[in-house]
């Protein structure tokens, strides 16, 4: 089973090769130089949320400081009793502001959508000032709207000496962004439905294609293929519209430039499908326990055939990481525990490190410690996994069996911490790591960045490798 994904199975022609994946510590500005007194823009973004409704804050993917202090506009993801909600706020002079905000909620951790942001404050048509637009279709359905005065210059953009942020208020450090951002435009002045951006194919899917569109005087394009930290055209904030209004970053690094895209979308841990209350971070590829007590969690992408490798750094030496069969887990104290019909192996605890099959010792392997890196080939082919530590398979070479459902329907990728083990933490590397590589290895597609070999005949589990194998 694939969870629903915007994108990434369709040949299309038009590829979007990378993105930024941003975090509680991270965003991008740009200060620009004079003001345009814009009464128009248009904002598109491709959007993977990682906050799943469980953010503290709001997280912002655009973002300029307002006419008050701390009142900042932008478009906003939202948190608390509105989680998941998309809103678009203006304000004016700090107290009253315009806005948009969705009734629809948008908290799927493992699909990337299409968003569009018509700022049109001269049309005559007061409720076509603000439009918001979700993988090209008109969002009408709102829980909170006031729209604009007519000919009002926006008031948070392209005015002199103001910064932009993406990923994080403007005026401040808070209502960060959890999640991944590809193909950002900014048209200054300008307004573009959202076909110039993307189109249907003929699964009736929504996906991106190139945009030809003018930019304005302080309008950008973000394709975050640069992996430097400076604000010009090396650095992953660079403005490749040709406008050269490049962004300065903050607590985004190499690691943060992923290939995660629309075009192929790659698994993350699933924080919709846990046991107890496990966190995850750095794009839902970092697993925290968050406790001593037993939890669990797997991957958005379960597959039922093909052949699969991912790689795991042990962050503690006291986690179990293996595979499962997500229909059939059952969460409780025990996390994917014995005695119940799940498929699931765990390697190592930090002392036993023992190799269980539906909770039933078969083989008992060297230790692993902190940052050693675990890696899993899983063949639902033929029903078995092998593991490897360190690029070095152990119980030399030879596969451990699936369990006696011959389907193997399903399998994700597992991680879980046993009850008293303390706080655990692993980091998933499904081919878009956010752990550094040293080497860097892709499977047969060259698809993935994985520290040691990929597996003859195995492949990154993403939506390109899925479309063809799985």
């Amino acid at each position: 089973m694939v969870f629903p994904i915007a994108g990434g199975t369709q040949d299309t022609g038009y590829e979007i090769s990378n993105s930024c994946q941003f975090n509680t510590d991270a965003y991008c500005e740009f200060t620009p130089s004079s003001g345009s007194g814009s009464t128009q823009f248009t904002y598109s973004a491709w959007v993977k949320n990682c906050g799943a409704g469980a953010l503290s804050e709001t997280g912002m993917i655009l973002s300029g400081a307002g006419a008050g202090s701390g009142a900042d506009n932008g478009i906003q993801i939202l948190a608390g009793g509105s989680a998941g909600k998309i809103q678009f706020i203006e304000y004016d002079g700090g107290d009253n502001a315009y806005y948009i905000r969705t009734n629809r909620l948008f908290r799927d951790p493992s699909a990337w959508f299409h968003l569009v942001l018509i700022y049109d404050a001269p049309d005559s048509t007061a409720g076509d000032r603000m439009r918001l637009y979700i993988n090209g279709t008109r969002e009408t359905s709102f829980s909170h709207e006031v729209q604009l005065p007519q000919d009002r210059a926006h008031a948070g953009f392209t005015r002199s000496g103001v910064a932009i942020r993406i990923g994080s208020q403007a005026s401040g450090s808070n209502q960060r962004f959890d999640g991944y951002l590809a193909d950002v435009y900014f048209c200054d002045g300008q307004n573009y439905l959202p076909s110039e951006f993307g189109e249907t194919d003929d699964n009736g899917v929504w996906i991106p294609k190139k945009a030809n569109v003018s930019f304005g005087t302080n309008g950008f394009k973000l394709e975050f293929k640069q992996t430097g930290t400076s604000a010009n055209s090396s650095g992953i904030g660079a403005d490749t519209s040709g406008n050269d209004n490049h962004f300065s970053v903050s607590g985004l690094a190499a690691e943060n430039i992923t290939t995660d895209t629309p075009t192929n979308n790659f698994a993350t841990l699933n924080p919709l499908n846990k046991f107890a209350s496990p966190v995850v971070s750095e794009g839902n590829l970092e697993y925290d326990s968050n406790s001593s007590s037993g939890s669990s969690m797997v991957s958005t992408i379960a597959p039922s055939n093909g052949k699969w490798y991912v790689e795991v750094k042990a962050l503690t030496s006291t986690i179990h990481i293996g595979v499962a069969e997500v229909g059939k887990i059952n969460f409780n104290e025990k996390g994917l525990g014995a005695s119940r019909p799940t498929v699931e192996y765990q390697y190592g605890d930090g002392s036993s490190n023992n190799i269980q099959i539906d909770g039933t010792l078969v083989d008992t392997e060297a230790a692993f410690t902190t940052n050693d890196i675990i890696g899993i080939a899983l063949n639902l082919d033929d029903g078995e996994v092998i593991f490897y530590k360190n690029g070095t398979a152990l119980n030399s070479g030879t596969a451990y069996n699936l369990h006696t459902n011959t389907t193997h329907e399903n399998i994700g990728f597992a991680v879980q911490t046993a009850t008293g083990s303390g706080n655990t933490k692993a980091s998933f590397n499904f081919g878009n790591p956010q752990f550094s590589i040293s080497s860097g290895n892709s499977d047969a597609n060259g698809y993935g960045n994985f520290e040691y070999s990929v597996p003859s005949g195995y492949y990154a589990l993403c939506t390109k490798n899925l479309a063809l194998y799985g």
